[in-house]
């Protein structure tokens, strides 16, 4: 599952919009809404070994927040 395993960020949904037509500030009557679809915005997971304060070494998914946010430790 696309979950950070250390804050449990994840997946959020919202809409793809598709317009047509030309911007008024460009000289057309303005831009018109054709379609709203759904779609997903992931978090930007990544794959990294963390050494736990026990020693234990193991492959976890963790967002890049955490990883700059110095949550984890990396192994080397």
């Amino acid at each position: 599952m696309r979950r950070c395993e250390i804050c449990g960020k994840g997946s959020l949904t919202g809409n793809t919009i598709a317009r047509r037509g030309m911007a008024k500030k460009k000289g057309g009557v303005g831009k018109k809404i054709t379609g709203i679809t759904r779609r997903r915005f992931y978090a930007n997971l990544q794959h990294v070994k963390v050494r736990f304060p026990n020693g234990m070494v193991e492959r976890i998914k963790v967002c890049t927040g955490c990883l700059s946010a110095g949550k984890v430790a990396k192994a080397v």
